[in-house]
């Protein structure tokens, strides 16, 4: 009796269906998450013009009335003087090797022309490699050394992965200075791991104003020296560009600096934003300029370099500083911005980034 009670239990036990603590639990569907970004203050630098092309100065702080998508906004004007935080990022690489020279004789102009007594630099140069030559430092002593000290590089032009670096280091820069990137080298880029995209919006959240001096890409083909024949292992993203631009507006555009008008660059700003296109390839310069308010000077020796120099400084304090809570954070995608001023007749022309962008909610 005992050994049926038992082989009852037992097949009782072979029988049952297992607990259901036991069972693999079927994953829970995670709710899709949306990431964005806050926006809590938009600084728009302002530069005002007359019908000479002169900037117009002594405008009050009333005076100037500035739309977010067509809201008007309650702005803070800077009328006192804000200390610029500057990073210089200069091309590096063999192809521009006849123009460093240039470039190296510029290191004393940084700190009376472009940040003054108060302002501080930093040097990073970029070819392959993205080297902080000096962190940010007020004295004149080490950035004019640390200029004279660029050497060429390999063939590689990592321009947006320099700007991203650039843009990282001015984020941890106080807010209350002005933060400014220029870019001293060619308009296009080859072999970086970052996008025009990422590497503008990171400027626009940063309120990084970006400036281009470029060099002259028909005198570096003219004078880049003939690579040395070697192996070749680079992935396909880190070719240089086949030698030989012609000569379209496009280019003539792209090579000297010329900087149009913001109205007509918004929807193919909206278009980098939605990444819908690869527009702007071959000139992120164009599309870091316009999109933060800034400008592009060209040169091709040193006389018109420290002329882009100093035209770079008279626009840098020569500009008013519009800060603002936007009232519209609801409102996703761009925001385009535009600045009025009131009260003077002779103003023909104002000048500040086209807008930003703000993801979804």
């Amino acid at each position: 009796m005992r050994r049926f009670l038992l082989w009852m239990l037992l097949c009782g036990w072979l029988v049952a269906p297992p607990n259901r603590a036991q069972q693999p639990q079927q994953p829970e569907e995670q709710p899709t998450v949306r990431i964005g970004v806050t926006v809590e203050n938009v600084v728009a630098p302002v530069l005002v013009f007359d019908k000479n092309g002169s900037y117009v100065n002594n405008i009050r702080p009333d005076q100037f009335h500035l739309y977010d998508n067509t809201k008007e906004q309650n702005i803070s004007v800077d009328v006192v003087y804000q200390p610029i935080s500057l990073v210089i990022a200069i091309q590096a690489n063999s192809h521009v090797e006849q123009l460093l020279p240039h470039v190296q004789k510029i290191g004393n102009l940084i700190k009376p022309l472009l940040i003054g007594d108060q302002g501080e630099a930093a040097i990073i140069a970029y070819d392959a490699r993205i080297r902080v030559l000096q962190d940010f430092t007020s004295d004149a002593d080490k950035i004019t050394q640390q200029v004279k000290k660029i050497y060429p590089g390999s063939t590689s032009n990592r321009l947006i992965d320099a700007v991203v670096e650039g843009t990282r280091m001015l984020s941890t820069r106080p807010k209350n200075r002005r933060r400014i990137l220029m870019a001293i080298g060619e308009t296009r880029d080859v072999g970086s791991e970052g996008r025009s995209r990422e590497a503008l919006l990171g400027l626009q959240f940063a309120n990084v104003l970006f400036y281009g001096v470029d060099m002259s890409r028909f005198m570096n083909v003219l004078t880049a020296p003939q690579p040395v024949p070697r192996s070749d292992n680079l992935p396909p993203a880190m070719h240089p560009m086949a030698p030989g631009v012609p000569a379209t507006p496009t280019t003539v555009a792209q090579t000297y600096g010329l900087n149009g008008g913001t109205a007509e660059f918004i929807p193919l700003m909206v278009e980098v934003f939605k990444d819908v296109k690869a527009i702007f390839k071959d000139n992120p310069i164009e599309v870091f300029t316009k999109g933060t308010g800034g400008s592009e000077f060209g040169f091709h020796g040193l006389h018109s370099l420290e002329e882009a120099i100093q035209k770079a400084g008279e626009e840098l304090h020569s500009q008013y500083t519009i800060s603002y809570n936007p009232n519209n954070k609801d409102e996703g995608g761009f925001h385009h911005i535009i600045v009025q001023v009131g009260g003077h007749p002779e103003v023909t022309r104002v000048q500040t980034r086209p807008g930003y962008w703000l993801a979804p909610k």
